[in-house]
């Protein structure tokens, strides 16, 4: 099984960013990664 790229305390910390008021556009172009990523990261 692959290991994820992002470390548990690297997608919370995204995640607050989002919960924080931050687009989620903004979040994704930041770390890298795409927008169903981190709807799927948010959806744990």
């Amino acid at each position: 099984m692959r290991k994820s790229r992002f470390t548990k305390a690297q997608i919370i910390g995204m995640i607050k960013e989002r919960e924080a008021g931050m687009p989620t556009a903004e979040v994704c172009r930041k770390h890298g990664l795409s927008q169903g990523t981190s709807y799927k990261f948010n959806s744990k």
